[in-house]
Parts: C-alpha cells; sequence; structure tokens
C-alpha cells in the first residue's frame, strides 16, 4: 500500500486535472445532459466531493475515533475490494445506477461551487493526512464499504484518489458528448 503522502500528492495532481478541465467548460456545458438516466460533467463532480465529504473522510473520522460506526479488526474485503486494492485502482468498467433523490447528485449552482468544493476536499486530505494515527490506523478498526467491504482508515484515504481517478472515464465520455 502507498504511503499516505504518496496518496496525498497523487491525490493533489488528480484534482489538478479536475480543476483545469473545469476552467475548460463553461455553466451550460457542466449542466447539459444526454437524457434523464445520465448525470451532467456538472453532477459528476457534485457526486466526488459528495462522496468523499460525506462517506470516505467521514468513515476515516469513524475508523480513527473506533465508535459504533467500525466493525471487528478481523473484517475482511470483498473479493472485489481485494481486487481493487491489489490493483490500486477500479476496474475501468462503467458504474451504472438508476436516477433517484438519494443517489442523484444535484446540479450545481456555478463553477465556484465545484472549484471550492474540490479545494475542501484537498484542505481536509491534507488535515487528515498530517492526522498520524492514520499510519497506524493500517491495522485498526475497520468501517464497511457497500461493495467493498471493510475497510481500515488508511484504506478509506486512497479510495477517494482512486474514486476520483476511476470517474477520469466518466468525465471524458461526458465530455466526447459535448464534442469537446
Amino acid at each position: 500500500m502507498k504511503s499516505t503522502n504518496e496518496i496525498l500528492n497523487s491525490f493533489e495532481t488528480t484534482v489538478e486535472r479536475y480543476v483545469a478541465e473545469l476552467n475548460f467548460l463553461n455553466m451550460d456545458e457542466l449542466l447539459r445532459k444526454e437524457n434523464e438516466e445520465e448525470w451532467s460533467i456538472g453532477q459528476m463532480y457534485m457526486h466526488l466531493i459528495q462522496s468523499a465529504l460525506f462517506m470516505q473522510l467521514r468513515n476515516i473520522e469513524h475508523g480513527l475515533a473506533k465508535n459504533e460506526h467500525t466493525v471487528d479488526f478481523d473484517a475482511e474485503k470483498t473479493e472485489l475490494g481485494s481486487q481493487v486494492f491489489e490493483a490500486e485502482q477500479f476496474p475501468p468498467v462503467r458504474v451504472k445506477v438508476p436516477a433517484s433523490p438519494q443517489y442523484t447528485p444535484l446540479q450545481p449552482e456555478s463553477k465556484e461551487q465545484l472549484a471550492q468544493g474540490l479545494q475542501q476536499i484537498v484542505d481536509r486530505m491534507r488535515s487528515t493526512a498530517s492526522v498520524l494515527a492514520l499510519e497506524e490506523a493500517a491495522t485498526g478498526a475497520k468501517v464497511l464499504h457497500p461493495r467493498l467491504g471493510a475497510l481500515n482508515a488508511q484504506e478509506w484515504f486512497q479510495l477517494i484518489d482512486m474514486h476520483y481517478k476511476h470517474h477520469f472515464l466518466q468525465l471524458d465520455r461526458l465530455k466526447m458528448n459535448l464534442g469537446k
């Protein structure tokens, strides 16, 4: 497994690409959808920001606190979880979840909202990386991921970078639909 600093450096580079992409898009392009089942590029950005804030970073905190959200130390990853972490990336397969109010992100209000959200995640990743307990948490309490199984705080941290990188495939596909 990569060190916390390696993951953080990789994540910062990943976010730099998202920010650069954002600078080349106007609001119309960010909001455009092929159909009701597809997300817009803006919704994809909102998904990345919200999943990091409200799932991944929160689960790091739970793992470090060893609170009621954690599972037994010997809980394991699913087969998919083991494969993802061994490869240090998600398989290049499109994950399609039916549109729903619970899962489908809202459209962004502005480019600034997206830029600020990305910066907020970078700031939170930096402060999380500086928590010395994170390195020690590699064998500590775990929190369940719905598809990947039991992950410790270090794995949740790495998952954020892997998740952002995985969505480059979606970004490229959505940009092609814009003719860019």
